[in-house]
């Protein structure tokens, strides 16, 4: 299982954070991601992978004047 944003989803073997976005229905053009804390960069997403009981964080960058 990981947490993404206080929900557990199912966790898979060879999850990426593209991934856990997918399985959350995440589909905003502009997320950041934490993974336990750290930092993921943008163009990480789709290879970098995501451990057993990770705890996700996804914050949806929003501007406006």
């Amino acid at each position: 299982m990981i947490t993404v944003n206080g929900e557990t989803y199912p966790w898979q073997e060879g999850m990426t954070v593209s991934d856990a976005l997918k399985a959350c229905n995440y589909k905003f053009p502009l997320i950041i991601v934490r993974i336990d804390g750290r930092l993921i960069p943008r163009d990480q997403y789709a290879v970098q992978p995501v451990e057993d009981n990770a705890d996700i964080k996804a914050f949806h960058l929003i501007s406006g004047g």
